[in-house]
């Protein structure tokens, strides 16, 4: 392996979230987890840019020091940053271990294509935010989501009792992780399915829509309700919908578990070049790709006084929650996945950024809050 001082059998389900493992798994992750293939135009991409005039921009460090972006992408264990102006990619970085031309995995802004089909199909009429998801998933009736209408799906207010606990061993969340394939199995619990999980999470005691609370199994319903409306398979209507139709250069890959079910909340890979292409089409409306309606909600964003009291009010004061996208409150619009992977789409100066990486906590409020920072600047720069 290029740039690692590890080989490739040092890695295992037990590790492969973990630095420095990360540092490749990340960009084989269907090396690891059975994978889907989301085929794409397959062109021949450009050779990769530098930072240019962005190399001079300065930002703030953890230390609260004035510093370069590159100092920055490094300390903060970046993989790539791509910057796109008005359409056109103008910048870029990489750190010595990454490939630009690999997929890399975008975690959670998995949720935010997610919501980007949801929204196609709702579009077409095949999907209604009125209907409850159990019209779509009728083995989810008697869990949290039984009662549940699509519309507070797609907005992360369900009454779910499951915790998002991204480091846990032993409980919700290492259960959860081991029907989606990502855990090593145990011999003393049998494995379920993912949806045979999702089907069996149970309420928690407040109203659906009143409460929001971001929990990672939301998002996976919605892919079974999006195959159920569609009557394809997620990664046959991503490809088809959207990857295809927006010229993506490089296949994507979406992890599935055993029974093929989509794990569209996190299982997502592809090129930092890619993703910043998908975040052009949010910028400027859909080019006829994305419904100009969806687009327009996005940009209008949620109910602010749900996330004023939800449990990330925080990462985002003032901002909203909508389709899996967050609306930041200052303009801007973003997708985020754990160990800091981000698409910043700022309308106001015509930007699109993408920031992949493997950083080593799955969750840094405090430098997250940096990186935003760092998106800000370079969108102003």
């Amino acid at each position: 392996m290029t740039s690692h001082t590890f080989a490739r059998a040092d890695i295992n389900l037990s590790n492969w979230r973990a630095r420095p493992y990360s540092t490749w798994s990340f960009q084989s992750v269907s090396e690891f987890v059975p994978s889907a293939v989301i085929r794409s135009a397959r062109k021949q991409e450009r050779p990769a840019l530098d930072l240019g005039h962005f190399a001079n921009l300065k930002v703030s460090n953890l230390t609260e020091e004035t510093v370069g972006l590159e100092n920055v992408l490094q300390e903060s264990e970046s993989d790539a940053l791509v910057i796109m102006r008005d359409g056109e990619i103008i910048a870029e970085w990489q750190a010595d271990h990454f490939d630009p031309d690999r997929p890399h995995i975008i975690f959670s802004i998995s949720k935010s294509v997610t919501g980007l089909l949801a929204g196609i199909l709702i579009d077409r009429g095949s999907l209604s935010p009125d209907e409850l998801v159990s019209t779509y998933v009728p083995d989810a009736l008697g869990s949290a989501y039984g009662d549940l209408k699509i519309r507070d799906l797609l907005t992360m207010t369900v009454a779910v009792d499951f915790s998002e606990a991204y480091l846990d061993k032993s409980g919700d969340y290492d259960r959860y992780r081991r029907a989606m394939l990502w855990n090593p199995e145990r011999p003393d619990e049998p494995t379920p399915t993912l949806r045979e999980l999702l089907c069996s999470l149970p309420r928690a005691a407040h109203e659906h829509g009143t409460h929001h609370a971001y929990r990672s199994p939301n998002a996976d319903m919605a892919a079974l309700v999006i195959e159920a409306a569609s009557g394809q398979r997620y990664a046959e209507l991503l490809e088809a919908a959207i990857w295809k139709p927006m010229g993506a250069y490089s296949d994507a890959f979406l992890t599935i578990d055993r029974a093929g079910n989509a794990r569209s909340s996190g299982g997502l890979s592809m090129t930092a070049r890619d993703l910043a292409r998908l975040g052009e089409l949010v910028r400027t409306g859909g080019n006829g790709i994305l419904p100009r309606r969806l687009v327009d909600e996005l940009w209008q964003g949620g109910n602010r006084d749900v996330w004023a009291s939800g449990e990330q009010r925080l990462l985002y004061p003032g901002g909203s929650y909508r389709y899996f996208w967050y609306e930041t409150g200052t303009g801007a619009l973003t997708g985020m996945g754990i160990h800091g992977q981000q698409v910043w789409i700022d309308r106001a100066s015509k930007t699109v950024i993408v920031r992949l990486a493997s950083e080593a906590l799955p969750v840094n409020d405090r430098l997250d809050q940096k990186v935003i920072a760092v998106m800000k600047a370079v969108s102003a720069a």
